[in-house]
């Protein structure tokens, strides 16, 4: 039976893998500072949904990555928490 490190260590050394990985693991990023910025605030998900005028399952589904966040979306949020939305771009090491 494989070890899951080692089938890990095998799959890393794959470049393809690699990029999807990356790009899975940006998406989470987002997710993880949508929630900080929230709990920061000291906002409950419902409290944030009624300043963005939508639902707390809607906040649930923008937190947990399960859809698609337009900037808009994302600069709203980001005020309903007191925050600031910054964009940016950085080189690909590729």
């Amino acid at each position: 039976m494989t070890k899951l490190k080692d089938l890990k260590r095998r799959f890393v050394e794959d470049p393809k893998y690699r990029e999807e990985y990356a790009q899975v693991d940006e998406e989470y990023a987002l997710d993880e500072e949508l929630v900080r910025a929230r709990t920061a605030a000291k906002l409950t998900q419902a409290e944030v949904a009624r300043r963005l005028g939508t639902t707390q399952s809607a906040i649930a589904r923008l937190e947990g990555g399960r859809v698609s966040s337009s900037f808009t979306t994302l600069r709203r949020f980001a005020r309903a928490t007191g925050m600031r939305l910054k964009v940016g771009l950085e080189r690909n090491s590729n």
